[in-house]
């Protein structure tokens, strides 16, 4: 403590300086101004007022702080410790005042990463992340010609930050971590060399302070604090999952990928509740229960496969379509979030009909989505996973159950959403053996949801929307306790002439088969697309890897186990385990635990790409060649994306087989 204000240290490290001459903080009031189309957000705000904190009292280790222009709206903070971390507890007396901003310090050659599952930029520095669960948009990139097109249609292009899963939590290079424990609109604006600058749309926050000896104690800590995920069961990580909605037919093209040689250990209908056909492209019936019509055999089918050690998995997410049965059954019971003019219940508009939101502030309505839905529905009906869809759609202008303001129970609603899935599961003693995927998230959604989804990727390579968002969204939520991640293979989102090549879809089976789960979808417009059966290459190619992948499946449980003991996610960045400055850009590739390094081809037309190895000798997968630390120019042709092993890895006779017994 200082006179006139006081430092904050992380460990030794200095991250924060308020003195009445330069206040760190500062507190205001403003208005939201925000519009919603189809998940997508305009965030605007109107502000009234701001006021820099530029008076100090030190109340026996309490801290006060007020504005000069207003004495009676006091800032207090209190300083609490415990093992794992230091918090400022900050409360204003004024209830009037909604705004709050706080200006960290920021080294020269400071890096910082996390952020939720951001999408475009692994490293934080030189922009500004609002955080704000949303659809990403499709395009994210403000320069191109579809991004415009998507926003002049309803606000759908996305920028770098949109993402489904933000979170208030980032890391620095310098060991540290800092966590805004909050669920209101909140920013890192990391626009100035200089500072890191905190805007929160609420004044009474915690903010959290981590520190470790190195990178992977922090993201253990980050792991601690959010929650930490069950093992990834043996058949999710043991062949590949194929996605297929085609009503009855899925079953003779699915014979027909597995008569390619292909291991699969799981099929994936989202179709199993029924299609309904919009402009978008074929989407499905919001209804969560089997619908008989386009699968009249669909227990058989399901107990048949079972039969073989493949497992079916269906589609839900926490909304109901208006003109299906069981929008019927909650609102009857009173479980859907109301209007705040009437006590309707609200329904939101997602292109072409309307759903309403089950209002999982009521415990009641958890519950009977949990029991009724999932455990009923699904689970006892025979599905062994699903994607768990959605949960960003919450309105700003709902009226809830616990009368909570949905502005705070937007960001919210993903783990509320998780934990319903996760109850369910619970609740049958299928913990470690059914498991869901979902792609929104936010603060805490770790301690409930077992595997992360990239979204929805457009089918292409562009920079902020294709194929390598998918390795920044596994790197950077893998920082904050995500363990496992994986993404749609051959991507979703096709709008506007957007549609697949035939070079995609070689390197995203490439990339599948490297990640915890190699799950494969047909897209938005799957009669537009190519697929894995549309030829006898992709089929042959999606075989090869899919053994692959099952060869790796020693590996990965082994990953999976030291998850569950460390929190250390599968998929890492080179700096969390070399501490070179030289890697705290790097996010086109990644080592897949510690003793491997995937580096995808994520660029059209190419044939070979650099690969930075760390120190180490490391083996070629594929020739077996070492190779030095230092960047390489590797071949890359389908079917051998560049990966390498460290030669005194114990794993290393495991690796050998992969080349001995593919034949590669």
């Amino acid at each position: 403590m200082h006179a006139d204000g006081f430092d904050l240290f992380a460990g030794d490290i200095c991250v924060l300086t308020h003195r009445t001459h330069s206040p760190a903080f500062a507190i205001g009031t403003g208005t939201p101004d925000m519009e919603m189309v189809r998940g997508n957000f305009r965030i605007d705000d109107n502000l009234d007022l701001r006021l820099p904190l530029d008076c100090f009292a030190n109340d026996k280790g309490a801290i006060r702080l007020w504005s000069s222009e207003r004495p009676d709206a006091i800032l207090g903070i209190r300083v609490d410790r415990d093992a794992r971390k230091l918090a400022l507890r900050i409360r204003c007396t004024d209830e009037s005042i909604n705004r709050l901003w706080v200006d960290m310090l920021c080294a020269e050659d400071e890096a910082f990463w996390g952020g939720g599952e951001q999408m475009s930029y692994l490293r934080l520095n030189g922009r500004r992340f609002p955080f704000w669960t949303s659809e990403p948009g499709v395009g994210r990139d403000k320069s191109t010609k579809l991004t415009q097109i998507m926003d002049a249609e309803g606000l759908a292009g996305g920028d770098y930050w949109t993402t489904n899963y933000p979170q208030p939590t980032w890391l620095s290079s310098r060991n540290y971590a800092v966590h805004l424990e909050t669920a209101a609109y909140s920013v890192l604006d990391l626009t100035d060399g200089t500072r890191a600058g905190i805007e929160c749309w609420k004044a009474d926050v915690d903010l959290e302070l981590f520190t470790a000896n190195d990178r992977t104690g922090l993201v253990g800590q980050m792991s601690d604090r959010f929650g930490r995920q069950p093992p990834l069961p043996d058949w999710a990580i043991s062949g590949a999952i194929v996605g297929l909605k085609d009503g009855q037919d899925t079953f003779e093209r699915f014979e027909k990928i597995a008569a390619s040689g292909a291991a699969l250990t799981g099929l994936w209908c989202e179709d199993w509740i029924g299609i309904r056909q919009t402009g978008f492209g074929k989407r499905l019936f919001w209804d969560w229960q089997w619908n008989a019509k386009r699968y009249p055999d669909l227990p058989d089918r399901i107990a048949a496969l079972a039969k073989r050690g493949v497992r079916f998995l269906g589609y839900v997410n926490p909304y109901l379509a208006v003109d299906g049965p069981l929008f019927t059954e909650a609102a009857s019971l009173g479980y859907l979030a109301l209007r705040q003019d009437s006590d309707e219940p609200y329904a939101v508009d997602f292109g072409e009909f309307d759903a309403g939101v089950v209002d999982f502030t009521n415990p009641e309505a958890a519950a009977w989505f949990s029991e009724r839905i999932i455990g009923q529905e699904m689970l006892d009906f025979g599905l062994s996973g699903w994607m768990a869809d959605f949960g960003e759609y919450l309105p700003t202008d709902v009226r809830l159950f616990d009368g909570s303001d949905p502005m705070e129970a937007h960001n919210r609603w993903p783990v509320l959403w998780a934990k319903v899935n996760a109850d369910a599961i619970a609740s049958r003693g299928k913990t470690g053996d059914a498991t869901f995927f979902m792609r929104a998230g936010f603060s805490g959604v770790q301690a409930y949801c077992p595997l992360l989804w990239a979204g929805d990727q457009c089918v292409d390579f562009s920079r902020h929307d294709g194929i390598n968002t998918v390795l920044t969204g596994a790197l950077s939520s893998g920082l904050l306790g995500n363990a496992y991640h994986h993404s749609d293979l051959g991507g979703y989102t096709s709008l506007h002439g957007v549609v697949r090549s035939a070079d995609l879809m070689h390197r995203w089976i490439d990339m599948a088969a490297f990640a915890p789960v190699m799950r494969s979808h047909e897209g938005n417009r799957p009669a537009d697309n190519l697929q894995l059966d549309s030829n006898a290459e992709f089929l042959a190619h999606f075989a090869r890897m899919s053994q692959v992948h099952a060869r790796l499946a020693p590996y990965v449980r082994a990953l999976s186990d030291e998850a569950v003991a460390t929190g250390l996610p599968l998929q890492r960045p080179l700096f969390l385990h070399y501490d070179d400055p030289a890697y705290y850009d790097v996010q086109d590739q990644y080592l897949y635990g510690a003793d491997m390094l995937v580096a995808p081809v994520v660029e059209a037309d190419r044939t070979e790409r650099n690969v930075i190895l760390p120190e180490g000798e490391w083996v070629h997968l594929w020739s077996g060649t070492h190779y030095a630390q230092g960047t390489h120019a590797i071949a890359a042709p389908y079917g051998e994306p560049p990966v390498f092993t460290r030669k005194d890895s114990p794993f290393a006779p495991l690796f050998a087989s992969v080349k001995e017994e593919l034949g590669a």
